[in-house]
């Protein structure tokens, strides 16, 4: 495992976690998360890296070892595509020269770049989205900005406690982390059609925190549905989340 670091569009450092040698796998974490809770801490990195493929970990802007600017200029509409895009750019690769998978925000993250066209990956593996989570965005966020908001006031039994402790735990940046909420958009579901990357779209079988995962993979023009043990938080804490992205990945 190493840690390397590079300046993006506009001039914020990123973190970039690799491990492996072999074909470039771009992952991409859930909100408030980190590539250390998403793809490390449960195998999923280690495993890509075993099947030969290079795990390819971005830390998000204001998360995990990624700069958290305060400066709302730093969150133009789409900057986490922008981000994306500028990691391939440093990475020197082409289109269909290597792999993206993306859970929860980087699915949606993922998706969002691949209908605009900025993005040509070989395979895309989107985890933990639906269709609500892209087309009804404002939903989300309001539940988040909530969880940020009454931070302090949130107690045991309240929906969004466990969130609220999530969010603690990570050590997000909460003046950031609400900046950032207000840069994404909403994804008209007819631009999915532009998308004919094979896809899998990956979900917890108790997973509905982002809508249909399953009308979501009918929508896309070359997908499949497959689901795994657990719900939104704790699907990507399963070792068969990890095999099901390399089984996907090696396919022919």
């Amino acid at each position: 495992m190493k840690t390397e670091y590079f300046e993006t569009f506009d001039g914020t450092e990123l973190a970039l976690h690799r491990e492996g040698e072999g074909k470039p796998v771009v992952l991409l974490h859930g909100l408030f998360s980190s590539s250390h809770m998403n793809w490390i801490k449960w195998g999923h990195a280690a495993r890509l890296a075993e099947a030969g493929f290079e795990a390819i970990m971005l830390d998000f802007r204001v998360h995990g070892d990624s700069a958290s600017p305060t400066d709302p200029a730093a969150y133009p509409a789409g900057v986490l595509v922008r981000d994306v895009a500028a990691l391939i750019d440093h990475l020197g690769v082409f289109d269909h020269e290597y792999d993206l998978v993306g859970f929860s925000l980087g699915a949606r993250t993922s998706i969002h770049a691949c209908a605009a066209g900025v993005l040509a990956p070989r395979r895309l593996v989107a985890c933990g989205m639906g269709v609500a989570g892209l087309a009804e965005w404002e939903k989300r966020s309001a539940f988040f900005k909530r969880v940020i908001d009454e931070f302090d006031t949130i107690e045991r039994g309240d929906p969004a406690y466990l969130s609220r402790q999530f969010l603690k735990s990570q050590g997000v940046d909460r003046v950031a982390a609400r900046l950032l909420l207000n840069a994404f958009e909403n994804l008209d579901p007819a631009m999915l059609s532009n998308i004919h990357v094979p896809t899998l779209v990956l979900c917890g079988e108790n997973d509905q925190d982002n809508g249909s995962a399953e009308e979501l993979a009918r929508l896309l023009p070359d997908a499949r549905y497959q689901t795994v043990p657990g719900g939104h938080l704790d699907s990507a804490t399963k070792p068969e989340l990890g095999a099901a992205i390399v089984e996907y990945l090696q396919a022919e």
